[in-house]
């Protein structure tokens, strides 16, 4: 019964609010307009260049190859998984 009540109070309180104009019900939002009903101006666009992806997915990759590579040698020295010596020289 707890859960039920929790469930509720979280809907009510992601479902924005709606004020009564006469018999109907009309959405105040106030992302886009002030509470006078004024558009706000368009927001700041942050550009997102290459140079900032780069930096974030540099590291991002360096730190997986290490990983990658350390779990690999791991694996041979326990015997695991050896790569075979083939050579296919067809």
């Amino acid at each position: 019964m707890a859960a039920v009540s929790v469930v509720r109070r979280f809907v009510s309180l992601s479902v924005p609010r709606a004020r009564l104009v006469g018999t109907q019900q009309q959405q105040h939002r106030t992302a886009v307009s002030t509470t006078t009903g004024a558009v706000l101006p368009k927001p700041k666009k942050t550009a997102f260049g290459l140079v900032r992806i780069m930096m974030v997915v540099a590291p991002f990759l360096y730190v997986g190859t290490l990983i990658s590579k350390n779990f690999a040698a791991l694996l041979e020295e326990h015997d695991i998984f050896v790569p075979e010596d083939d050579d296919d020289d067809d």
